[in-house]
């Protein structure tokens, strides 16, 4: 199978503090893969430097085939607008926007002529079981419709890799357990490696493996 991610020796700091300790971790294509670990264990400021938020002080970091740390500021914006996903915690949708024209955005923003973006954003929430929530706000949303309108936003430029911060952290035991298991239906019918970042050993169970972070290692 084929490797999408692949980072070397990852180290980052701030100030004085040495948050990540040389990791070297990788992902297969669609894999699902789960990082567990106390808060300040390091896990979500490797999440940043795998999404190109945040770059590391040094290391590798090959994802589907580019080497990303090489690339500029616009290309690297580019490369991730259209081959990174990202789910968080808190949502991010924009207030102002409906559900269909949050989705829509990074679609746009990578280029796709409206008509294109807005048929693949329909059809995309409809897969979520959103089909009904089209023009509704974020404010007239529950929290697990916000979530899935997020991650459709997270899947419209069809991403090489969907990294998930917390995602249920916010959601109750049904909706939590929904989640779960459309993390595993969106692997199957997409095909994206989803490397998660959870608290949560019933997210992590139905990974297919799990990763363990202390002091900035992986143990």
């Amino acid at each position: 199978m084929a490797m999408i991610i692949e980072a070397k020796g990852i180290e980052k700091s701030f100030g004085s503090l040495k948050v990540l300790k040389g990791l070297d971790f990788s992902a297969d294509a669609a894999e699902l893969v789960a990082i567990m670990g106390a808060s300040g264990a390091g896990k979500s400021t490797l999440l940043q430097i795998l999404g190109t938020l945040s770059k590391p002080d040094a290391g590798s970091l090959v994802i589907d085939g580019t080497d990303v740390l090489s690339l500029g500021r616009n290309a690297i914006s580019d490369f991730r607008c259209r081959k990174i996903g990202f789910v968080f915690q808190f949502h991010h949708l924009l207030p102002e926007f409906t559900s269909l024209e949050n989705v829509m955005i990074p679609a746009l923003i990578a280029g796709q002529g409206k008509a294109e973006a807005k048929a693949k954003a329909i059809d995309l929430l409809g897969k979520l079981g959103l089909s009904e929530r089209l023009k509704h706000k974020p404010s007239e949303l529950s929290g697990g419709e916000q979530q899935r309108v997020a991650i459709a936003r997270a899947l419209i430029n069809d991403p090489a890799v969907l990294l998930a911060d917390e995602p249920s952290g916010n959601l109750d035991s049904v909706t939590k357990a929904e989640l779960h298991k459309l993390f595993l239906e969106l692997r199957k019918e997409f095909g994206q490696t989803i490397i998660i970042v959870t608290h949560d050993p019933e997210l992590a169970a139905i990974c297919d493996r799990t990763l363990n972070m202390k002091d900035g290692c992986f143990i």
